[in-house]
């Protein structure tokens, strides 16, 4: 039950502070566009956590509640820029950006050592770099259109 509650306080937690990091953001132009990034980056998530439920038996809670932790690890690393904005100090793509960078790269260091630390096979963590590269993919065209 311990692993579940954490599980479910971990991603609670990274929802609440990704949707302000994503609010407080000036270089979203509508709420359809809020929604779609912060869909887009969920999805991630919700897919591992399908497949967690799936095919991890009883490991399945352990690795919930740690992708959970490695979730809040890289929403909290969002925190400095949800600050600056709501203190007025600096809402800048530059730092928005900065701030996305910083958390995925923690995130994937992070993700790694969960699934070694569980003993689960590497394939683990690469399908969720692969998932983790599509929704960058889709943020960067379908939500900013940069690509």
């Amino acid at each position: 039950m311990k692993n579940f509650s954490l599980f479910v306080l971990y991603f609670g937690l990274s929802a609440i502070l990704t949707w302000l990091f994503v609010a407080l953001c000036p270089l979203y132009i509508s709420k359809e566009q809020m929604l779609l990034s912060t869909f887009i980056a969920g999805g991630k998530w919700a897919i591992q956590i399908i497949l967690g439920f799936l095919f991890l038996r009883d490991k399945a809670l352990p690795f919930l509640r740690k992708i959970g932790f490695v979730c809040l690890i890289g929403s909290l690393i969002l925190v400095p820029f949800i600050i600056s904005a709501l203190a007025k100090w600096s809402d800048s793509g530059e730092f928005f950006f900065a701030s996305l960078v910083a958390a995925v790269l923690v995130m994937i260091f992070v993700y790694y050592r969960s699934v070694r630390a569980l003993q689960l096979q590497l394939r683990w963590w690469f399908f969720w770099l692969i998932c983790l590269a599509i929704a960058i993919a889709l943020q960067l065209t379908v939500v900013f259109h940069y690509l």
